[in-house]
């Protein structure tokens, strides 16, 4: 039996709350509901009229479930927003707040194999009925994918070098657990970096797991159809890679190039910048490690 353990305090919760400028009957959607925090807080916010809906695919966080008229949580990936929204006979929203990564408790939680601090089979799947886990990517991707990966989504360098130790150890037999993996990579673990450079292959490796940034893109490219004009769209993100595709819709609503322009040079964005990058406090970063590395970014649907 899995045994569910205290959610840390949602990080940048005022801020993030604020940031959606709450109407008091209007409809919210908090697409990573987790430990409940943020969603609880938005419930403080809103009138008997108002409505709000919560995302999120891990099991464990559906046993924090409110019991609220006003509110419904949707067993369900934050990509697939409009069409289980559309379900619930929603069509617009007044806005959609997001905290990204992984929360406390799943990093927390041993036996699912996302932090390195414990030895557990290699798993970090958010979702546990996904296909693919861990052990797939690292016993069955190619040398040249894995490489593509520690590159692309843990910003190493020397992602060639360590792809090649993978593949080769795992040619004598599979590599099953977390430790076993840190094992393997004992030689590109100097001492002071060791932890640091760790953090960033088990990102990785996570990040591929849940598709996460496929994910994130799709759930983003759905949000300037779905929010109401002047909805507020705030999220919170926790590494380079997630904070430059937010940023950057937010600025153009698109991902890589440059935005279309009209006959007199005009362009046309979806969303306005509201206000500048929030940072948590050093009082909350002592509270609470994990907000160490979390930005803020506030944007209205114009």
């Amino acid at each position: 039996m899995m045994t569910i353990m205290s959610y840390h305090d949602p990080v940048l919760l005022f801020e993030s709350v604020d940031g959606l400028s709450i109407k008091p009957d209007g409809v919210y959607v908090d697409v990573t509901f987790g430990g409940g925090g943020h969603s609880k807080e938005i419930l403080k916010r809103l009138g008997a009229g108002g409505k709000l809906f919560a995302f999120d695919q891990d099991k464990d966080a559906l046993q924090n479930d409110i019991e609220d008229d006003r509110f419904t949580l949707i067993p369900e990936n934050f990509r697939f927003i409009q069409r289980f929204l559309r379900l619930h006979g929603i069509k617009s929203v007044d806005g959609i707040l997001a905290d990204l990564g992984v929360s406390s408790h799943q990093f927390d939680s041993a036996q699912r194999g996302f932090s390195t601090r414990f030895d557990a089979d290699l798993d970090m799947r958010m979702n546990t009925n996904d296909p693919v886990s861990a052990y797939e990517v690292i016993n069955e991707y190619k040398e040249e994918e894995l490489s593509q990966l520690l590159y692309q989504y843990g910003e190493l360098r020397n992602s060639r070098a360590l792809a090649r130790e993978i593949v080769s150890a795992r040619s004598e037999a599979p590599i099953k657990t977390s430790f076993q993996l840190k094992e393997v990579l004992q030689k590109f673990l100097p001492k002071p970096k060791e932890h640091k450079i760790l953090a960033q292959i088990f990102q990785a490796i996570r990040i591929e797991v849940n598709q996460e940034i496929q994910a994130l893109k799709e759930f983003l490219l759905q949000t300037p159809e779905l929010l109401n004009e002047k909805g507020r769209l705030s999220i919170i993100s926790y590494h380079s890679l997630e904070d430059r595709l937010v940023k950057r819709f937010m600025q153009f609503g698109i991902f890589e190039g440059e935005p279309e322009k009209d006959f007199y040079g005009n362009v046309s964005v979806p969303f306005k910048k509201v206000g500048k990058l929030i940072l948590p406090s050093s009082q909350e970063i002592k509270l609470n490690n994990r907000a160490r590395s979390a930005k803020l970014r506030i944007a209205e649907k114009n």
